[in-house]
């Protein structure tokens, strides 16, 4: 299962969270880590004995609670719940550390840093954080857009013009994500956030032009750092045989599952003389109608019924 170290979440959120050392550096390399049945939101909490949490905060009313006990109290305490399952511990709110809970941290090899921050918000952005960096993650072939503010995943086999098609985007004023390489990223129960690896960053390889610096060439907003990924378009090739299976009146809604997310998906013909680029942003469109509840073959259906429901009725009448 995914997992950092503490030393990591010291050094990318130190100056955010105004984080210092107060004892027990020989525990940096501790990890923090995801367990198959608890969500990343269960590791982040307030001093908590009956379920320790794997990054124990304390905030004023624990400190004060700490002032109260004996040390031989205190050291029972930390040896049955916390030494085996507590990754970290940070005492918040800018208030000084118990000494026993230094001594202890320091014997038992268990980081402890101070925040100036209320104990609230650190734990929000340390949940925020927790998540996005202990995501579950996979790698797909393709080319990740924004368009349309829309996440976007081009897929499809070697040769087919992802790369062509996806400079044609960017030229309309769509953005690019990532190309050949997308990182997914489970950041929610049905979100995936697609990242770019950060070799491929801002390039995209097209084929006779070799590899283009998409925002030196587009300028800064050619570029997304991550998006949500909503909707997959994959290409195929459009021979007769594939063209003649086409169900041209489907209302079905397909899908494609990636890390147990459902993510909706398009099949996009490709053939000389298509214009795809016009053939994605109108798919993009069409998959915001149907967010909003609109849909455009089954109105045409529905319309189609209707009329030949009143054709049947004048029929009938011009019998009578």
């Amino acid at each position: 299962m995914p997992s950092i170290s503490v030393r990591r979440l010291y050094q990318d959120n130190q100056h955010k969270l105004q984080l210092a050392w107060s004892a027990g550096t020989a525990g940096a390399d501790n990890r923090i880590g995801v367990e198959a049945d608890k969500p990343v939101l269960a590791l982040v909490g307030h001093l908590n004995f009956i379920h320790p949490n794997q990054v124990q905060v304390l905030g004023v009313a624990e400190v004060e609670y700490f002032k109260r006990l004996e040390a031989g109290e205190s050291d029972f305490i930390f040896g049955r719940n916390i030494e085996l399952q507590t990754s970290l511990v940070i005492v918040a709110n800018g208030l000084p550390v118990p000494p026993m809970l230094r001594d202890y941290c320091h014997t038992s090899n268990i980081p402890l840093l101070t925040s100036k921050l209320e104990s609230p918000h650190l734990m929000d952005v340390l949940r925020i954080y927790l998540q996005r960096a202990l995501a579950v993650s996979v790698v797909k072939h393709g080319v990740f857009l924004d368009v349309f503010e829309v996440g976007v995943l081009i897929t499809g086999h070697s040769g087919l013009g992802k790369s062509e098609l996806a400079l044609e985007l960017i030229s309309r004023g769509h953005s690019l994500v990532a190309d050949d390489a997308v990182e997914l990223h489970r950041t929610g129960p049905e979100t995936l956030e697609g990242r770019c690896p950060a070799m491929l960053r801002d390039f995209l390889e097209v084929r006779g032009l070799g590899i283009l610096n998409i925002r030196h060439i587009f300028g800064e907003t050619s570029i997304r750092p991550k998006k949500n990924l909503q909707l997959i378009i994959n290409l195929v090739p459009a021979d007769d045989e594939y063209m003649k299976q086409i169900d041209r009146l489907s209302i079905r809604t397909e899908t494609e599952s990636i890390l147990n997310v459902n993510i909706r998906s398009v099949m996009l013909p490709v053939a000389v003389g298509r214009n795809l680029a016009v053939l994605v942003e109108a798919a993009v469109r069409n998959f915001i109608l149907q967010l909003r509840g609109k849909d455009s073959t089954k109105e045409f259906l529905e319309r189609h019924q209707t009329m030949l429901k009143e054709d049947e009725l004048n029929h009938e009448d011009s019998i009578d």
